[in-house]
């Protein structure tokens, strides 16, 4: 674009997200831009919440630098390095955050569910129905927000992780729009949207989407629009009709250990080709062309190893691969001289593989591949 009369700059800030033994405070940089306008959406973007899922701090990065020529409209709230436990977690030149080490759970599982505000809903509504929309909007979130304040103060305690996604969980709370940046082992780019908003996968410049059903699995984005899509559904059964006031997606951009910022550069365009629809910034960006093809869930296979061995991955992520094709061979040098050494493996209907293991060597059961079926275009 030609060169702005503006300046948008970021404020920049940090989030307390728990204590190291040793006593420092574990925390994460948030850079917020300011918009103009009260009533445009809010945006809440995090990255690198699993280790190894750099890409998304090189995305932030263009985005942030790219912002500085817009003019922003919502206020926009861009956490980097949002867990810092996950990527320190090295073993040799591999970064292995993606479980809690103290745990074993995902770290992208750890949310928190609001089951009993979900469950409440009918007599919450009940007691604020005289509310005019954005009224009411306002006092749930601030409903959400307490409740991860009290989950924080549980006399009990919490675990270190659970605390850290809770944290980052009440300011995605705080947004209209959720944004969470991963990166698959070895991925084609894709992106998580939920059913009720099928229609904005078309608005984000990413070819692949799984469309996931409108339920909470622990996952940020299921954290942030779950609440109120069960608010909105039966808020509608009782005769008031809105849109589900907050949108949230997961963004796969492509492959973990991996900085590219020419590629970084194309997502955050297409970041800002979602926003500039929603409002966030006032210039009109449209999103790449390209052919965009989805499937549900349900149709996203997972394919695991029949045997252990050594793995040629011979399916690219990404291309449609036909029933009976190759997908791996499987060498086994304990079998040499046998029909067994080298084993080649397909699968039994179309598809297109979306992801694959990082590693070479594999176990007996390791998920190998996986796979959209019964894709449409979006």
């Amino acid at each position: 674009m030609t060169a702005a009369s503006f300046t948008s700059k970021a404020i920049v800030s940090s989030v307390a997200l728990g204590e190291l033994a040793t006593g420092q405070t574990l925390t994460a940089p948030i850079y917020t831009y300011k918009g103009s306008d009260a009533n445009a959406a809010s945006v809440y973007i995090q990255a690198n919440v699993h280790g190894a899922e750099v890409q998304g701090n090189a995305v932030i990065h263009q985005l942030m630098t790219m912002l500085e020529g817009y003019t922003v409209l919502g206020d926009i709230h861009c956490v980097p390095l949002a867990n810092p436990l996950g990527i320190n977690q090295k073993s040799g030149e591999f970064t292995l955050g993606r479980f809690d080490p103290i745990t074993g759970v995902n770290w992208n599982r750890e949310y928190y569910e609001h089951a009993a505000i979900v469950a409440d809903i009918p007599s919450w509504f009940e007691a604020n129905k005289q509310l005019n929309d954005v009224e009411l909007f306002s006092a749930f979130r601030q409903l959400l927000l307490s409740s991860c304040q009290i989950r924080l103060n549980n006399g009990w305690g919490i675990s270190t992780g659970h605390r850290l996604a809770v944290t980052l969980q009440s300011m995605a709370h705080d947004a209209d729009i959720v944004l969470d940046l991963h990166t698959g082992p070895k991925s084609a780019k894709h992106l998580y949207c939920p059913e009720y908003d099928m229609g904005s996968a078309a608005l984000f410049s990413i070819p692949f989407s799984l469309i996931i059903p409108n339920e909470f699995g622990g996952a940020m984005d299921e954290a942030a629009f779950y609440p109120w899509w069960k608010l909105q559904q039966h808020c509608a059964a009782q005769g008031r009709e809105f849109a589900v006031p907050v949108a949230a997606f997961t963004l796969e951009l492509a492959s973990q250990e991996r900085i590219d910022m020419a590629d970084a550069k194309e997502d955050a365009l297409g970041i800002l080709a979602y926003l500039s629809h929603r409002g966030v910034i006032k210039e009109q960006i449209k999103p790449a062309e390209m052919p965009r093809w989805g499937c549900y869930l349900a149709n996203y296979k997972k394919f695991h190893a029949p045997k252990a061995g050594l793995v040629e991955y011979c399916a690219e992520v990404g291309k449609p691969l036909a029933a009976g094709e190759p997908l791996v061979n499987l060498l086994r040098l304990d079998q040499y001289g046998s029909e067994q050494a080298l084993l080649p493996v397909s699968l039994p209907c179309d598809c297109v593989p979306i992801l694959h293991f990082a590693s070479a060597s594999v176990h007996q059961g390791t998920e190998l591949y996986k796979v959209m079926t019964d894709l449409f275009e979006l």
